[in-house]
């Protein structure tokens, strides 16, 4: 039986700028999106066209950066027509999108992160847990029992969107937003659970703190995550936390 195609007739492929497009495949956080977007990424990477420099998966899109001038001069190599940059790559998106099969599965590597969770780790446990009618154990069990698909990375450096959270403990943002929230709270907004890779402002409900680095600028990648990731998130003591700041700080 050939394989069946993906069904790409909804999606929708604009510049931005001169030297990028946008190829759109709906408007939700849904892992048949994902999937699409995940595939078409992968195709590119691995048989990237002249001029390809890179692409920025988020929630409904992949924006597809590229040089314009190598573009030019590669289609004016073999065509005498001229053609804009973006046509001939809108052309190449075309023709990847029909190379998509949906039988082809997915790989999702899998990424423990400790977390301590409450008290002065995580602030808003408490208000998580009476917001949804629960325990701080149960909002804990909930939280940590889990699995999440990290959808994009954005916001700040190497700030993961994770989906997937249950409507159990979900919980909106702060209505008066924190000046300042610490690089490892890990937090819950709407629908949505993350961690923040640095110190920065934001609304999210802090649950917990984590002593593992998200955000690593002398790596490459600098971020632990990557979208298409799925992430656990394993309770630790408050002790078992003090013990790996420690830990990190000799390293």
């Amino acid at each position: 039986m050939p394989e069946k195609l993906l069904n790409i007739t909804a999606s929708t492929l604009s510049p931005l700028g001169d030297s990028a497009i946008v190829i759109t495949f709906g408007n939700g956080m849904e892992y048949s999106i994902h999937k699409k977007i995940k595939l078409l990424m992968d195709l590119l990477e691995d048989e990237p066209f002249a001029g390809f420099i890179e692409c920025v998966p988020a929630f409904t899109n992949l924006t597809v950066f590229y040089d314009p001038l190598v573009v030019y001069k590669d289609q004016k190599q073999s065509n005498d027509t001229e053609i804009s940059p973006f046509e001939v790559v809108r052309s190449i998106m075309e023709m990847k999108l029909q190379d998509l099969k949906e039988t082809k599965k997915l790989s999702h590597r899998t990424v423990s992160i400790p977390v301590c969770y409450g008290k002065e780790y995580g602030p808003d446990l408490e208000y998580v847990a009476r917001y949804n009618d629960l325990t701080t154990d149960e909002v804990i069990h909930i939280h940590s029992t889990g699995e999440y698909l990290a959808y994009m990375i954005g916001f700040a450096p190497g700030f993961p969107f994770l989906g997937g959270m249950s409507e159990e403990i979900a919980t909106p943002r702060r209505s008066s937003p924190r000046m300042a929230i610490p690089a490892g709270a890990v937090g819950i907004a709407g629908m949505q659970t993350g961690v923040y890779p640095i110190s920065t402002p934001g609304g999210w409900q802090l649950i917990g703190q984590t002593p593992t680095k998200l955000f690593l600028p002398n790596v490459n990648p600098p971020s632990l995550l990557q979208a298409g990731d799925i992430v656990k998130f394993q309770p630790i003591s408050d002790q078992e936390y003090k013990e790996m700041i420690l830990k990190e700080e000799l390293q």
